[in-house]
């Protein structure tokens, strides 16, 4: 064995002590499983998303909680949509003016705007489901619960609600059941081995969610939703092995104790441009290289690709490649910055 190989088989070793192993993080992964399962809230189906529903317990992590409103439901096209039972109110995609990963949500043609509860009327404007009333309604809605002692504990924070210490984040969402067109090229182009088909079939087989966030900067940005594709997200890191795992938390605590502490970088890079990075490399990649004994030439394999991304100003999502997540993100001495930071560790 190579010293390199040595080195990394140490190295290894002091991740799942630090980090934890591998059967602890099937332990944590089945607790928040059975969790979201056993306790609904007021029959409302949740998802523990973010880190914690990964199975990692990073310093500084938050709590994410997605909540499926079973008031709604997304379609792709007025044709697609079903016979409605009880009452779920059908939601119609609308992508004019729109960019990607972002769409409307209109009523559908033939529903009236007519509401038992007039606050779910109010959320319309026009037709159009406007994301910015959705969000401050399920904040009135829990002000209404919580009484005024609510805004002093909790705020507005992007598409959650979250409380002040911002370690529990909230977010409503809207399902679609079906997988999208707009993402319809995931599931046929090329790749090497990962994701196997019946992992392909089990996260087309979930659908998508839609979040309350607009895209900055647009003209009608209250009114637009964001696709989120969280749950594929969670079943694809579920899918990795223990190395790229301990790889993708390398990078997220890189990101924490290094880059945060500068005022100008903390706000750049977030853990979803990590999970995104991690996901492109695990598709290109042959699997048998995410072993104990290479774990460090992984780790930087995966470092400089995100010096090159931000180099580049390029990442692509990776489920909708369209949308380049990093476009217009860095100024050059922004990217100076975080090259001379991550440098430091190659």
């Amino acid at each position: 064995m190579s010293d390199e190989n040595s080195t990394s088989l140490h190295f290894y070793k002091y991740l799942c002590q630090k980090i934890r192993s591998e059967e602890e993080v099937r332990v944590r992964r089945f607790s928040y499983i059975i969790e979201d399962l056993g306790v609904p809230i007021s029959l409302l189906n949740k998802i523990t998303s973010g880190i914690k529903g990964e199975g990692l317990q990073l310093k500084g992590s938050d709590h994410d909680l997605m909540i499926i409103d079973p008031l709604f439901k997304v379609y792709e096209s007025d044709n697609d949509v079903a016979p409605q039972s009880g009452r779920c109110i059908p939601l119609v995609i609308d992508k004019e003016d729109t960019h990607q990963c972002f769409t409307q949500l209109r009523l559908l043609n033939s529903h009236d705007l007519t509401f038992e509860d007039d606050k779910i009327k109010n959320i319309f404007k026009c037709r159009k489901f406007s994301s910015e009333l959705y969000r401050l309604y399920h904040m009135g809605n829990c002000l209404r619960i919580f009484g005024d002692v609510f805004t002093s504990l909790f705020k507005i924070h992007g598409p959650c609600i979250s409380n002040i210490p911002e370690t529990h984040d909230f977010a409503w969402c809207l399902k679609c059941d079906k997988w999208i067109l707009q993402a319809q090229s995931w599931v046929h182009r090329p790749r090497t081995i990962w994701p196997s088909p019946d992992l392909i079939s089990k996260i087309i087989s979930c659908g998508v969610l839609y979040v309350p966030i607009d895209y900055k900067g647009s003209s009608n940005e209250n009114i637009q939703w964001r696709i989120s594709f969280s749950v594929a997200e969670k079943i694809l890191i579920f899918s990795f092995n223990h190395i790229q795992l301990l790889c993708y938390a390398l990078l997220k605590i890189l990101i924490k104790e290094i880059l945060e502490k500068e005022e100008d970088l903390k706000t750049l890079l977030c853990s979803y441009f990590l999970k995104t990075i991690m996901f492109w490399i695990s598709e290109e990649s042959d699997p048998s290289m995410w072993r104990p004994d290479t774990i460090i030439s992984c780790f930087m394999a995966c470092l400089k690709r995100l010096i090159y991304c931000v180099e580049y100003s390029t990442l692509l999502h990776y489920f909708i490649p369209d949308y380049n997540l990093f476009h217009m993100r860095f100024d050059v001495d922004k990217k100076r910055q975080n090259h001379t930071y991550s440098e430091e560790f190659i």
